[in-house]
């Protein structure tokens, strides 16, 4: 089963911030939106997640729509990190993590040990249980994004969504964030979507890459298939080169 829209759209008092966007989230597959700022990739996410409402189209979980889901039933199969988490203030990691939980047990649900075990590989799987008591403000930002993602991970859903999560990361963490979501997604068999700026990011750590312009669907296929010079021009309107990568051979885009 499948995480699927079609003719998905949202226009608000008047504007058109997506339309007719059609896309298949598959098992074990990392997607990646890229494009312009402004250019709907957020819009999209939220849309996904359930944070907005479409104006247009449909979205499908497993064959349902959306609205046909319960809350608690919903985030049993669905893990958003937005842009900009929440504070996790006066939390320690693993309280933070604990949290993840939450769709399985309620508000006022028993923690269980099938919810202590799915922590505790959840820690492992991120490599976070070294300062599983420290507190989450305290660590660096590569840190918390790994909790973050701990946390994710421990929600034990089919679907992650991921809106920039390596955007304020130096290089050495954006490459660890981004392979183990990635390894995540082939050891859990999740269906991840991650919005990114960087093309050769994109290309490197995603199955497949959708490239959304002025709301609109540009472009989507395999990083090969995106990486020339032609289809680089028409979602970025520069003039880009392509390399091959001196370990392996893959594409590698420059502005000249």
């Amino acid at each position: 089963m499948s995480f699927e829209a079609e003719g998905l759209g949202v226009a608000v008092g008047g504007r058109v911030l997506l339309a007719d966007v059609d896309l298949d989230v598959a098992g074990g597959r990392v997607l990646g939106l890229i494009g312009h700022n402004g250019s709907g990739k957020s819009t999209l996410l939220r849309l996904l997640a359930r944070q907005i409402t479409p104006t247009a189209g449909t979205v499908r979980l497993e064959g349902r729509a959306l609205s046909a889901w319960g809350d608690r039933a919903f985030g049993r199969k669905v893990a958003y990190l937005p842009q900009q988490p929440p504070t996790a203030a006066g939390m320690t990691v693993r309280e933070l993590v604990r949290l993840g939980r939450y769709p399985w047990h309620g508000a006022l649900g028993r923690f269980g040990s099938r919810d202590q075990d799915r922590v505790d590989e959840a820690m492992t799987l991120t490599d976070v249980t070294g300062f599983a008591d420290r507190m989450v403000d305290s660590l660096s930002g590569g840190e918390r994004q790994r909790v973050w993602l701990a946390m994710l991970v421990a929600q034990d859903s089919a679907y992650m969504l991921l809106d920039e999560p390596i955007s304020a990361l130096d290089i050495a963490h954006q490459v660890e964030i981004l392979d183990l979501v990635r390894r995540l997604a082939r050891l859990r068999g999740l269906g991840v979507v991650i919005i990114l700026h960087d093309i050769n990011m994109a290309a490197r750590f995603c199955d497949d890459i959708l490239a959304l312009k002025a709301g609109r669907v540009l472009v989507r296929g395999t990083p090969e298939t995106l990486m020339t010079e032609a289809e680089l021009a028409r979602i970025f309107g520069l003039r880009m080169g392509i390399l091959p990568h001196p370990a392996g051979g893959a594409p590698l885009g420059f502005v000249y």
